[in-house]
């Protein structure tokens, strides 16, 4: 279960749909209602309460579909370029400790994060929303 007032529009989740899981973007918050208009593809686009919405785990497949470019380092930790954004994990796969940095602001987060809590991160950095399109 997602709290809807971490989310933003344009965050990526996953919707329990009467048993069916699904990947989708939120595209509108209801903070009355308390909950979130999610698209799961075309024409498919249905308001869901927080316990019918789950997070994506930050994961090398989760930045790769959002076009983030990996780049294997010699020490052997891995960063991920989507712009001027960097994301670096100490190992690989392992993104229980990350590194973030836009420009001069850094971040450090010692525990795993969701990718809409990257999202968050990224919009709060760099006052852009991180979409899956190319930069």
């Amino acid at each position: 279960m997602i709290k809807i007032s971490d989310l933003r529009e344009g965050d990526f989740v996953m919707v329990n749909n009467e048993g069916s899981t699904m990947e989708g973007e939120v595209t509108a918050i209801d903070t009355v209602q308390k909950m979130a208009q999610v698209s799961t593809g075309e024409n498919n686009e249905f308001w869901y309460e927080a316990d019918a919405l789950s997070s994506i785990p930050l994961s090398d497949e989760a930045l790769k579909k959002i076009n983030f470019q990996r780049e294997d380092q010699p020490d052997g930790s891995v960063k991920y370029l989507k712009g001027a954004f960097r994301v670096q994990i100490e190992r690989p796969n392992d993104f229980n400790k990350l590194n973030f940095w836009y420009r001069e602001d850094k971040r450090y987060v010692n525990q795993l994060i969701a990718l809409h809590e990257l999202q968050n991160y990224y919009l709060n950095m760099t006052k852009v929303h991180l979409t899956a399109a190319m930069i």
